[in-house]
């Protein structure tokens, strides 16, 4: 059972293990790699919950710093500062002795999956989860959890099939299937994970590996909810209305403008990326302490300005008014700082960022809404947040359902599925009319590049 795609699309270029899947998941095969998938899942979904448990315990230690520096005027702005940017230079440093921690992870996992790239090795899982406390958590850079979340899983599924001597299809298998349970973990959404799988990973759908993938997601989520409970990501939404049908031009409009805003984006990250890459006169470690040096600053002024932005979608879910001058504010720090802080090099993720900053937009439409269309009877605020997390994340990504049902999950709503659906496709028609790459076919090009070309050529003199 296989979804075919046009061959002559780069997006959906299928995975090298593709054409052998049938064969490796039959027989008594079938049931040793769902024993391992198991197996793999319940330590990914202990070591993910154990990650994702320590990072909310960190950032309310990072908000209480900030609250004792702001009682000391005199030196206490001092104090964000220095503790961001050591810890971001700490991470850079583990990055620096496990290359492959830097960064999100997940065009790693892809490379393996196509057969170009090794998969990781076990020491991926302590350098992501080490380096993204100190860069996600301790320093609050614009990063997410769930790229050090999804290479870690991916890690413990390369490891499962090496200890028990699989073929090496059958490894990069489980590492595949696996960091679908590092997704869903990261945002306690399995659903959302095994659409990641197929839609973003593997760019095709074959059955049994399906059932590999279930049981494993299964697994990990439920080992992660002993660590963590069994609450949606978002739990104090607001009411939200079904909005009109005839609202539906108007979520339309609104795709087409986050498309276009989701292409600057991807385009901001490649070149901080190459920005960053051409001053080599200044280390690495250094440059990336100088960004969490950056980001301690904007910690100090506004704490909920930068991190990850779990707190800042939340307050937005839960109806908080914010003046539109400074929702227009948050926007662009974000939109600078998301990228600039990918640039350093520290371990960390994409997708958390992107949903905060769709929240965002999602926000300002809402309010523009009103003074536009001011006959409306129904406040599509939050509505407007929740389809601008799904829409960017698809221009983005370009896995809308994948975003789509992330959403859903992470807030138990589903009372604007099809303005959802509209603006999702419309963000994407606007990403592929411009020839705009997937990020993480982006990322994952520039990867294989940086490891074929050294970095520092020989000199010819």
């Amino acid at each position: 059972m296989t979804a075919q795609h046009d061959a002559g699309d780069p997006d959906h270029e299928p995975s090298a293990h593709a054409g052998v899947t049938e064969d490796i998941l039959t027989g008594r095969t079938l049931w040793v790699i769902l024993v391992l998938a198991a197996i793999a899942g319940a330590l990914a979904g202990f070591v993910g919950g154990a990650f994702r448990w320590l990072l909310e315990h960190t950032d309310r230690w990072r908000g209480d710093v900030v609250d004792w520096s702001h009682g000391h005027s005199a030196w206490g702005w001092l104090i964000p500062i220095a503790v961001s940017a050591v810890a971001a230079a700490g991470a850079a440093a583990i990055a620096r002795w496990q290359p492959l921690s830097a960064g999100s992870g997940i065009q790693h996992v892809e490379a393996v999956d196509r057969g170009e790239s090794d998969p990781p090795p076990l020491s991926v899982v302590p350098a992501r989860f080490v380096g993204g406390l100190l860069s996600v958590g301790v320093a609050g850079m614009v990063l997410g959890r769930e790229g050090p979340t999804v290479h870690m899983a991916a890690a413990i599924g390369a490891a499962a099939g090496r200890f028990a001597h699989r073929a090496q299809d059958e490894i990069r298998l489980l590492q595949t299937v696996l960091s679908g349970t590092g997704l869903a973990v990261a945002f306690n959404a399995p659903i959302s994970a095994v659409f990641f799988i197929f839609e973003e990973v593997t760019k095709t759908f074959r059955l049994r590996e399906a059932i590999v993938t279930m049981v494993a997601v299964a697994i990990g989520v439920g080992a992660s909810r002993l660590v963590l409970g069994n609450e949606p990501d978002f739990t104090h939404v607001g009411s939200v209305a079904t909005p009109s049908l005839t609202t539906l031009p108007i979520f339309a409009v609104f795709g087409l403008v986050v498309g276009l805003l989701g292409v600057v984006y991807n385009k901001l990250i490649l070149a901080c990326l190459d920005g960053f890459d051409r001053i080599r006169r200044v280390p690495a470690i250094v440059k990336a302490g100088l960004i969490g040096a950056a980001v301690g600053a904007l910690l100090f002024a506004e704490p909920v300005v930068v991190g990850g932005g779990d707190g800042l979608a939340d307050l937005i879910l839960a109806g908080q008014r914010f003046a539109l001058p400074v929702v227009i504010l948050y926007v662009a720090v974000r939109f600078i700082a998301g990228p600039v802080s990918y640039a350093a090099g520290t371990p960390g993720g994409i997708f958390a960022p992107i949903l905060a900053l769709g929240a965002l937009m999602g926000l300002i439409a809402g309010r523009v809404t009103e003074v536009v269309v001011p006959g409306l009877h129904t406040d599509l605020t939050i509505a407007f947040a929740l389809v601008g997390m799904s829409t960017l994340f698809a221009s983005i990504v370009r896995a809308p359902f994948t975003g789509l049902v992330l959403v859903i999950e992470m807030t138990a709503v589903t009372t604007v599925t099809i303005p959802m659906l509209m603006s999702g496709a419309m963000a994407v028609v606007v990403a592929s009319l411009m020839r705009s790459q997937p990020i993480y076919d982006a990322l994952r090009v520039r990867m294989l590049r940086k490891q074929v070309v050294p970095e520092h050529p020989p000199s010819t003199t």
